[in-house]
Order: C-alpha cells, then sequence, then structure tokens
C-alpha cells in the first residue's frame, strides 16, 4: 500500500510515515493511491468470520509492508481482549432500525474500537526502529479519553490532550483527567474543540516545532484511525444484511471520521445505499451537502457535545475524492478556504456527494424526545449522539434497512439522558469508581504559544 497527501499526490508515503506523521507537511491528509476492492464471492467469505478475524483481514490491507499476517492477528486480539462483549460491538433491534453498540471497550465510546489498535501498532513501530514520540491530539470529548487508555503507561511515548474547557461532558473529562499516568498530560483550553482542533494542526504544519518533538497524532486525520473503523461496517452489514442486499448507515457526524470510513467500506465493495450526516445544530456538514457551501458559524454548545464542530477535518479526504484525485484542485480550494473562511463547491461536485451521502440534523429538544421516545417504546437507554442518527433517519425518505451508529453509552451523558427519562444510566461495573477518583489537568488560555511552551518543558 502506497500512500499520498490530498495536496500532493506526487510523493509517495509509507504506512509508517503516514501513522507516525499524521499530517503530511503540505497540510493535508494522507491517503491510499488506491483503495483495495472485495468481489461479492470475496465479501460472502469474508462474511463468515469473526470480527476479530475480519478485523486482521481488513486493516492489513493498509499495512501490510509494516506488519506481517501473523502480527496484526496479534495486535488485534491484544486490542480487543478486554472489549466486554465477544464480537467487539452488539446489534440491537429498535422496530425498523437496526442499533450497532460500539461502546463496549474500556472508555464507552466508539473511539476505543480504532484507538486500542493505535496504541498496540505505536507499541510495535517504536519497538522495531528505536524511536520515541509525544503525540498531540484535540478532543471534542471521547477521542481524548480513548487515547489516554491506550497509550498509559507506554514507554517512549508521551501524550498531550487538548479539550475545550467546560464544553464536554463531566463523565467525558473525568474519563481523561483521572488518569495519574506519568505519560500523560490533559490541557484544558479556554476556546472551543475547532480552536484546539486548529492548534494542533498548526503544531504539526509547524516543521521546526513537530520535528522538535517527534511530534505524532491520534484524531480521525490518522489513516489508522479510518482503516479500523472500516471493520464495523464491514461486519454489521454481514450480521444484518442478505447478500448484496443494500444498507444504510446513519452515523452521528462532527469531524466527518466515522463516515467517512463508511464511505471507504462501500468503495471496498460493501454494499451501501446511503450514508447519512446526522448532526446537531453545528450543522455546516448537512449545509455543504444541500447547498454546496461550506463556511464555518459560531460553535453552538449542545447536548451531543462530541459533535460541536464547525471544522471537520475529514472532509478534505472527500473532497479529493470528488475532485477526481486532483491534489492540484484540492489545495487550491483549502488555500482559499484558509485565507476567506469558507468555499462553494461547484452544482456537479455537490450532486456526486449527494449520490452517496444525505443529511439532517436535530435539536437538543428533539434529541431529548427521541431519548424519551426510545426508552418508553423499547426500554432501551440511548445517549444523545445516537439520538440524533435516530431522528435524522426519521426525516429523510430512504429505500432498504437502516444501521444507525450508536457511538457512545448513554453513562457518559447522565445528565440529558436523565432529562429525557427520569431514569440516572449505570456504568458497568468495572467503571463505577471513575467519577470519585481525583482528577489532574492543566488550565491554559487560548494561546498556541503557551501551549507549545507547555509540551517543550515536559518532554
Amino acid at each position: 500500500m502506497e500512500y499520498i497527501s490530498t495536496r500532493n499526490k506526487e510523493k509517495i508515503f509509507s504506512f509508517k510515515d503516514v501513522f507516525l506523521k499524521s499530517l503530511a507537511n503540505d497540510g493535508g491528509l494522507f491517503v491510499p493511491k488506491k483503495i483495495p476492492s472485495y468481489t461479492l464471492n470475496e465479501l460472502k467469505n469474508l462474511s463468515k468470520l469473526s470480527y476479530n478475524e475480519l478485523a486482521a483481514k481488513v486493516v492489513l490491507n493498509f499495512c501490510s509492508d509494516q506488519f506481517s499476517e501473523k502480527e496484526i492477528k496479534e495486535l488485534v486480539d491484544d486490542s480487543y481482549k478486554n472489549f466486554r462483549v465477544k464480537n467487539v460491538i452488539e446489534i440491537k433491534q429498535i422496530e425498523q432500525l437496526n442499533l450497532i453498540e460500539l461502546f463496549h471497550g474500556p472508555t464507552l465510546a466508539f473511539k476505543d474500537i480504532a484507538m486500542q489498535i493505535i496504541g498496540n501498532m505505536y507499541k510495535k513501530i517504536l519497538e522495531k526502529n528505536n524511536l520515541k514520540i509525544n503525540i498531540v491530539v484535540a478532543t471534542s470529548g471521547d477521542t481524548g479519553a480513548a487515547a489516554i487508555s491506550a497509550i498509559r503507561g507506554r514507554k517512549n511515548m508521551k501524550i498531550f490532550v487538548l479539550h475545550p474547557e467546560d464544553k464536554i461532558s463531566e463523565v467525558q473529562r473525568k474519563f481523561m483527567t483521572t488518569d495519574h499516568s506519568k505519560n500523560i498530560f490533559n490541557i484544558a483550553v479556554a476556546g472551543n474543540f475547532d480552536e484546539c482542533q486548529k492548534f494542533v494542526k498548526s503544531m504539526f504544519v509547524d516543521k521546526n516545532f513537530s520535528e522538535s518533538i517527534n511530534m505524532s497524532g491520534v484524531n480521525s486525520i490518522n489513516w489508522a484511525r479510518i482503516a479500523a473503523q472500516i471493520v464495523y461496517y464491514f461486519f454489521s452489514y454481514f450480521q444484518i444484511a442478505k447478500h448484496g442486499e443494500k444498507l444504510n448507515f446513519s452515523v452521528p457526524t462532527g469531524n466527518f471520521g466515522d463516515i467517512y470510513a463508511g464511505y471507504i467500506a462501500k468503495k471496498m465493495g460493501l454494499p451501501i445505499n446511503k450514508l447519512i450526516i446526522a448532526t446537531n445544530s453545528n450543522d455546516i456538514l448537512k449545509r455543504v451537502v444541500l447547498t454546496g457551501i461550506y463556511k464555518p458559524i459560531k460553535v453552538d454548545h449542545t447536548n451531543s457535545p462530541s459533535m460541536d464542530i464547525q471544522v471537520a477535518s475529514n472532509f478534505e479526504r472527500l473532497i479529493f475524492d470528488i475532485f477526481s484525485c486532483d491534489s492540484k484542485k484540492t489545495s487550491k480550494l483549502m488555500d482559499h478556504f484558509k485565507k476567506h473562511g469558507e468555499f462553494i463547491l461547484e452544482k456537479e461536485d455537490v450532486n456526486k456527494i449527494n449520490e452517496t451521502f444525505s443529511a439532517g440534523s436535530l435539536s437538543d429538544k428533539e434529541t431529548e424526545l427521541v431519548i424519551k421516545e426510545i426508552y418508553e417504546e423499547k426500554g432501551i437507554l440511548i445517549d444523545p449522539h445516537t439520538a440524533v442518527a435516530v431522528g435524522v433517519v426519521k426525516k429523510i425518505p430512504l429505500e432498504g434497512k437502516i444501521v444507525i451508529l450508536s457511538t457512545a453509552h448513554p453513562a457518559k451523558f447522565p445528565n440529558t439522558v436523565m432529562k429525557a427519562t427520569n431514569i440516572k444510566p449505570n456504568f458497568p461495573e468495572s467503571l463505577k469508581n471513575i467519577l470519585k477518583e481525583k482528577e489532574k489537568y492543566d488550565k491554559l488560555p487560548k494561546d498556541l504559544k503557551k501551549i507549545q511552551n507547555y509540551i517543550l518543558e515536559r518532554i
């Protein structure tokens, strides 16, 4: 597998380059030069595999230059050995909807599925190459906790996690800040997630800084995240669909990483009809899909905070693809966005997007009503992000079965769930003490230089 940047397809990168760098020096995102694909017959054979076996097969497509088949199998098994269900994910039926629960990992969010793989990939790559790295990551709530869980206590690695102060749930924060491992540093930034994400991107692009600290990243811009997330689209399809039947997937969407994994699954041959972009009032992705206008506005603080995002990093990968992999055209558009804070897609490009994607949004009040309805009708508690995915499909006419990606355990958002249902969602037994543990994090102003100095003082 060879990789290129969305802003320069002339230069070739290996999986190791892509994994450790995360973001290209030109500011572009790494993508495979060619997406592997399966025939219907090959899909039939894959459908007989367990989740772990399937993950090893799918992920190996993207990193066979770095890992042997045996290494990937061992790495996958090690990554998922402590998940609370046998096949990593669990599927539940709600009326005509298929709910796939992706939150049975250590931090109760879908991010664990990719992040546990990434933690073990770092371990092997760093040992093989005798390297030390410093990971810098921005989180809108769940990425940071999942990354900390995967990286805590590991040798040759430190991680600096930026989260927006007072703009994630208390439970999300405590999953990060109650870990006192010496290689973990939590930073509450006096800003929103988009600003945290912008700081991280600026640090990557600052070649002097990023090289001086041997910087790496685990946000969804890291291709390994996408590769690991592709797997549950395949696995859930095999559990739900008849051979060759097309499914629709509704995905709570902020940074466009999780739904982009579904897009890649479709390009790999998985029979997918529509991918539904489900957003809250921070609906930039809905607006661009409907109008072609990509223009961030003020970030609203909602009851589904992991989607409180106005700049969706992974959308650049989709733009590159609909531009027929024209890196010069992509680079020009992203330069325009940097200078003017917006861009407009041509009608034919919007039509290409609409061939695969539909989009809708939910208000906070609508989100609470969905949580209430699902509990009253089915006795199932869902978190607000999952509720957005459920509510949006009711607004969009779709043909065929619908799969909802349930991305977080309801106990991570107890206040919203309690308000909607009068029921307090319980943690799994092994995690009940987390709210009582002492927190450790530092508060920093919205100042890139001060954040950089903080990191330099601790590496």
